[in-house]
């Protein structure tokens, strides 16, 4: 199996979102088969509904700052499915991708004949499990898992913890998580585990006594990272410098742009801290972490941004950053989709910031079609775009002051980062 093969088999398995089947039976079985990889090492896992992968990325880099060697593992991927499955902050290779699809997959077939499974594991299982193949085969020291959808029944719930991290949980998959912010948080909080730490980001009131209930529940006593206090933040639109105090007192740059991104760098300083990572490799590690697609600045004069804010909270923060650190230029957003989204609440969130607003399509079949999106937006200077090409051609009327967002779809997001990044 070439790494072409490999990304066939796993779209022949249907999108992750749409043919997601939520528990822990199929993975189990499937590595018990493949001698228990998810057995080898340690694990950080993080769960929330925004920041968690920005989090994830922060912790790993700290981590290999200490000298670590790490394991990430995230979803969705942008470009290419190899960036899911990192060792040592880089995708792996598209051989070895290959080479643990191959074993996962004849691992899957021996389950099937056998009558030990109905049916083959998801897109989703299937690189869950290629992942902890990868991990043991490299001997990682410690791995950091963003949680895929929810967290109790996630298929990367499978693991024994060192550390859980719960981010920010908000409204999103409310089709497969619950209606409720009580719901969705008790989907989260199923990532706790008696004899491991907890850390919980700071929370919506409605959300905090859901995470504290079940922790309490699991024999758990979480840390608040709201417990590591901030002084001499400084905002700047490419990134963010603070200070802040828990076990050790830091000097914190980080490279994520965002205030949104104070609660992320702040949350993964404390899962530093409590792993017991010394203080200039946090400081390190948080200098050095790189997340793509998330106001990631691509392009200049104007100035070009990529944002995945798929989903209301998303939006919020999106807007928040424009008000913040562009008020006064003209902002261009170019606006993608995928049905399960809470399109009109976003729309009503992202078109008051915005000068002209594009409405396109990620080339996804999910996604919705732009003149729908237009019935959403409502905005005197709104146009639909059939895709992100029509759509990047309508930018070039764009001045150089301007500055222009491509976001909503992570989907999206990755076509124009496949366009302009090397």
């Amino acid at each position: 199996m070439n790494y072409a093969d490999a990304v066939r088999l796993l779209y022949s398995l249907g999108n992750e979102i749409k043919t997601a089947k939520l528990g822990l039976d199929r993975i189990e079985r499937l590595l018990a088969e493949l001698g228990s990889p998810h057995r080898a090492g340690r694990f950080v896992h993080v769960a929330g509904t925004n920041g968690k992968g920005s989090t994830c990325a922060l912790i790993e880099s700290g981590l290999r700052a200490a000298g670590l060697r790490t394991g990430l593992y995230t979803s969705p991927h942008l470009v290419e499915p190899t960036e899911r499955i990192r060792i040592d902050g880089a995708p792996v290779s598209t051989e070895y991708f290959a080479e643990a699809c191959l074993t996962v997959h004849e691992a899957a077939e021996r389950l099937l004949s056998a009558g030990v499974l109905e049916c083959h594991p998801t897109y989703f299982e299937t690189v869950t499990a290629m992942a902890f193949v990868l991990f043991r085969r490299f001997r990682v020291d410690i791995s950091v898992l963003e949680v895929g959808l929810g967290g109790r029944l996630d298929a990367t719930n499978v693991v024994e913890p060192e550390l859980a991290v719960i981010t920010p949980v908000d409204f999103d998959h409310e089709a497969f998580l619950g209606k409720s912010l009580e719901a969705i948080a008790s989907e989260k909080a199923g990532i706790l585990k008696r004899g491991a730490m907890a850390l919980f980001a700071p929370q919506r009131p409605e959300v905090a006594p859901i995470l504290a209930a079940h922790a309490t529940a699991a024999g758990v006593v979480p840390v608040e990272a709201s417990g590591w206090a901030i002084q001499d933040a400084e905002l700047h639109a490419l990134g963010n410098r603070f200070t802040v105090t828990g076990r050790q007192t830091l000097r914190i740059e980080c490279p994520l742009a965002g205030e949104h991104q104070l609660t992320n760098a702040v949350t993964a300083v404390a899962a530093l801290e409590l792993i017991g990572i010394r203080a200039e490799a946090i400081e390190s590690g948080m200098r050095r972490a790189r997340w793509p697609g998330r106001l990631e600045r691509i392009a200049q004069h104007p100035d070009l941004f990529l944002d995945g804010a798929h989903n209301p909270a998303g939006a919020r923060a999106l807007a928040a950053y424009i008000r913040r650190f562009h008020a006064g230029r003209r902002v261009w957003l170019v606006y993608g989709a995928m049905r399960d989204k809470a399109v009109e609440e976003m729309a009503g969130i992202l078109a008051p910031v915005a000068g002209r607003v594009i409405l396109t399509a990620p080339a996804q079949t999910r996604s919705v079609r732009p003149e729908i999106l237009l019935e959403s937006f409502d905005h005197p200077c709104a146009r639909a775009a059939a895709n992100l090409d029509e759509a990047l051609a309508m930018t070039r009327e764009a001045e150089p002051g301007d500055v222009i967002f491509i976001t909503g779809s992570l989907f999206l997001v990755g076509e124009a980062r496949a366009r302009f990044v090397q």
